[in-house]
């Protein structure tokens, strides 16, 4: 018998690797596609006429306009304004950026009104390229969140390969129960209420004698998705237990399943398969998935 204080104790405050935090690769790249115009628009850094420069620079080179965005922070290729005058929408898509189609006092308007005619007027940056590349290490810092619901299932599929099975042969990642169904002929209709629901499980491993369902998920905070998480995979797990031929194993870890304590020890105490990082690189894969 385990004890779900000493598992739950292993739990880790995060999982995050060293490419967690920024891609620089990314930024790079979304940099380098924006440095010839970026190179153009540094020579307004210090002008003494920066309205008049602007004018000019654009008119000859409107390709430049596609950096303003950047420049603010902003992805968005089209940006609404508005102020006591009425409300703008100001597009910065290379295909409108045709010299026939600017308005240049509408963008220059915009130059003005949000800041950046005096961020390069008064020469508070020195190199465009590098005030980029700071703005697109911040733009990258928003994307943790999605570089870390990934992190667990990156981590489990580690420990799969580790245990000897290959992917396409022995283990398959985002497989749906009609497809589990179609591959092995397993009856599943239990767990998808009588086939009207459509569940995915992140992984599925099939050996001689059984296919595994794997979900997986690491928790930083609480929160009530938690709760929520913990009695769906509880019912998940009772009803697979009525399927011959398989089995459903979670592999789950993280400090924010403290403040859900109570549902996780439900689950943990009916669920024969339920296992945490530590239970991984110990081995559990290999001796269990057989």
């Amino acid at each position: 018998m385990r004890d779900f204080g000493h598992w739950l104790s292993e739990f880790r405050p995060s999982i995050a690797n060293y490419g967690y935090y920024v891609d620089f690769q990314k930024v790079y790249g979304n940099v380098e596609s924006m440095k010839v115009e970026l190179h153009i628009l540094n020579s307004l850094i210090g002008s003494k006429s920066i309205e008049k420069d602007f004018y000019q620079l654009a008119e000859r080179y409107p390709e430049v306009l596609k950096c303003i965005p950047l420049l603010l922070a902003v992805r968005n290729a089209e940006i609404y304004c508005q102020d006591e005058d009425g409300g703008q929408l100001y597009t910065f898509k290379p295909k409108d950026l045709k010299k026939e189609n600017i308005d240049y006092a509408k963008y220059a308007y915009f130059m003005k009104k949000t800041g950046l005619f005096d961020l390069l007027e008064n020469h508070i940056i020195s190199n465009l390229i590098d005030y980029a590349t700071g703005v697109e290490t911040g733009l990258d810092s928003n994307g943790r969140k999605n570089r870390g619901g990934h992190l667990m299932e990156d981590l489990v599929e580690l420990h799969i390969r580790k245990a000897g099975f290959i992917r396409e042969e022995s283990y398959f990642k985002e497989m749906y129960i009609h497809q589990i169904t179609e591959k092995w002929g397993l009856d599943l209709s239990a767990i998808s209420n009588q086939g009207r629901a459509e569940k995915r499980f992140d992984f599925v491993v099939k050996t001689k004698n059984m296919v595994y369902g794997i979900e997986t998920n690491f928790y930083a905070s609480g929160g009530s998705k938690l709760n929520e998480t913990a009695r769906s995979y509880k019912t998940l797990a009772m009803e697979s237990d009525t399927i011959q031929g398989f089995t459903f194993v979670w592999f789950t870890d993280g400090k924010g399943w403290v403040s859900a304590r109570n549902n996780l020890e439900e689950t943990f105490d009916i669920m024969e398969h339920i296992y945490n990082i530590h239970d991984m690189e110990a081995g559990i894969i290999g001796k269990v998935l057989k």
